[in-house]
């Protein structure tokens, strides 16, 4: 397989390495992270706040692992991804599941009606797109007024306490152990180490939300900042440059 550059992440060079990992994509996902996965995936939940008759976009939500958590709650989930083979591992796991559908898309060009959903998240997933930007203003596009934007990703520890360890962990243990679960892995998880390093920080990324347009912007940091949630809302009304002006950023770690 051959890994992604993370100078261009060209869509077709990224779909391919994750229509390699797709099969075993959410094992080595646990196994790498020690089982916090799971915690931040309750969290995400959490902060999208699903409800019986909404309507919810998960922008690369692969295998659908993260949509399954927010249709439990009775919410119907639309699945995009630009990986075939994640979607098509994603259809086989869930077949039975009424409120989750899977479309295959392109996070800078979605394939959807403005205002058509009542929320949208990303989860780990906006730093693989080529223009991350464009894709925060596709989905501000789709969701309605009033209506709320939670990304999940990795992020960057404040502490060194946290920070060094877990960049070494990130560069010489993760790929190793991930190819030891599929070969085909290892490749991969160079490519989204070297994506987490170049990826900006927490109030970078908090910026990028207001410039797509959003308003009442905030994070807080999961397990020392080693994943941040951020969230946004559609306003109801045209932002203005003093509107953002008011926005708090929230930095409470769990």
């Amino acid at each position: 397989m051959t890994r992604a550059d993370t100078s261009t992440k060209l869509a077709s060079d990224v779909a391919n390495m994750f229509d390699a990992v797709s099969p075993r994509y959410d094992l080595i996902n646990d196994v790498l992270s020690a089982g916090n996965s799971r915690l931040w995936r309750v969290a995400t939940t959490r902060a999208v706040d699903p409800r019986p008759g909404m309507r919810i976009l998960d922008v690369a939500g692969g295998t659908g692992t993260s949509a399954a958590a927010l249709a439990k709650h009775g919410a119907r989930v639309t699945v995009a991804d630009f990986s075939r083979g994640m979607l098509d591992e994603g259809e086989r796991r869930h077949a039975g599941n009424a409120l989750l559908e899977f479309v295959q898309a392109d996070a800078t060009a979605l394939p959807f009606e403005d205002n058509a959903f009542d929320a949208a998240t990303i989860s780990y997933g906006l730093r693989n797109v080529q223009d991350p930007r464009q894709a925060l203003r596709e989905m501000r596009r789709v969701v309605k007024p009033g209506g709320r934007v939670v990304i999940a990703e990795f992020s960057r520890p404040a502490s060194a306490l946290v920070r060094v360890p877990y960049t070494f962990y990130g560069r010489h243990v993760l790929p190793r152990i991930a190819g030891a679960i599929n070969r085909d892995a290892a490749e991969a998880y160079r490519y989204l180490n070297e994506s987490i390093e170049t990826w900006p920080a927490q109030n970078e990324l908090a910026e990028w939300l207001r410039d797509a347009g959003f308003e009442r912007v905030g994070y807080r940091n999961l397990t020392g900042g080693i994943v941040a949630l951020h969230r946004g809302f559609v306003p109801f009304t045209v932002p203005t440059a003093a509107a953002g002006q008011n926005d708090s950023t929230v930095e409470d770690d769990a």
